[in-house]
């Protein structure tokens, strides 16, 4: 089973001002990242507009970062759905482009029960073959997946992980004493993300690797290590931009910050909006303090 850790960018989905895909600058972006030690990247998650992505533009995103990454790094296709159907064919066309692994977020919208949230991630382990991470984010789906139910899930061989974006760190510290080596645990909040890793976390699913991915690789090696002091050094330089990052519901503000460093064309879809005016300058201030702009 394929082994994930470090800092594994939440990759935004570059695109021009009229919403269409920038291929040219996701391109441009993947190099960016096998250039500054990313560990991983996650394809058409949360950060990367997956929700407003139609079916053949998520594939095709999965498979261009597949064939031009060529085994360098793990790739992680987000493949979560409200539908579990459509969660197994978006998980079967990960396998088939060249995933490494699955991120599936919680079906959102319709509030399943915990059985129920057992029942949709069991059907997709056994419908397709490779390995899995579950994804918890209750402040954006309407939906939490208790440590229970995951170390429940934790009994099926290719679920391998979960994200687990509440920023609990109790939480996170429960799901390791439920679960001990059967699945591992990554951050999704990368404000707490350090302190996660310090606790047994595997890793950080990372939206601030976007904008400084040689120190968000440098935070999660020197946590992975135990290096206090180190991951501590580089915590507090990066903790602007975990504020800043989040002004506006992610991923607005990592757009424009991407854009300001010169990577990106100012583009995202409706109903996201550009970053308003009033946070520019706080946003250009932490991007300056994490020594990101050209």
């Amino acid at each position: 089973m394929i082994m994930l850790y470090g800092s594994m960018v939440a990759l935004v989905t570059p695109m021009y001002t009229n919403g269409a895909i920038d291929w040219e600058n996701l391109s441009r972006l993947v190099d960016f990242h096998l250039e500054n030690k990313t560990d991983a990247i996650v394809a058409v998650g949360t950060t990367g507009e997956s929700a407003t992505l139609d079916i053949k533009e998520h594939i095709k995103i999965i498979q261009e970062v597949v064939k031009q990454v060529r085994g360098r790094i793990p790739i992680i296709a987000g493949t979560g759905a409200n539908c579990t159907s459509e969660a197994i064919d978006l998980t079967q066309a990960a396998l088939d482009a060249g995933a490494d692994a699955c991120l599936l977020v919680t079906p959102y919208y319709n509030r399943p029960t915990q059985e129920g949230l057992y029942l949709h991630f069991k059907a997709i382990a056994d419908a397709v073959p490779i390995p899995q991470i579950l994804y918890n984010v209750p402040t954006r789906t309407g939906c939490d997946l208790l440590p229970e139910t995951v170390a429940r899930l934790a009994d099926i061989p290719n679920i391998i992980g979960i994200k687990e974006a509440t920023g609990d760190l109790s939480r996170g510290k429960k799901i390791l004493d439920l679960c001990g080596e059967k699945i591992d645990l990554y951050s999704g909040d990368d404000n707490t993300a350090m302190e996660c890793i310090l606790l047994g976390g595997k890793g950080n699913i990372s939206v601030v690797a976007n904008v400084a991915p040689k120190m968000m690789h440098e935070l999660c090696d020197a946590a992975l290590h135990q290096n206090q002091v180190a991951a501590k050094q580089i915590n507090q330089q990066l903790t602007p931009l975990y504020k800043a990052l989040f002004l506006e519901a992610n991923p607005i503000p990592v757009k424009w910050a991407l854009h300001r460093m010169e990577l990106i064309h100012l583009g995202i879809r409706l109903p996201l909006t550009h970053l308003s005016n009033q946070y520019h300058q706080l946003l250009e201030l932490a991007l300056s303090q994490a020594q990101a702009l050209p």
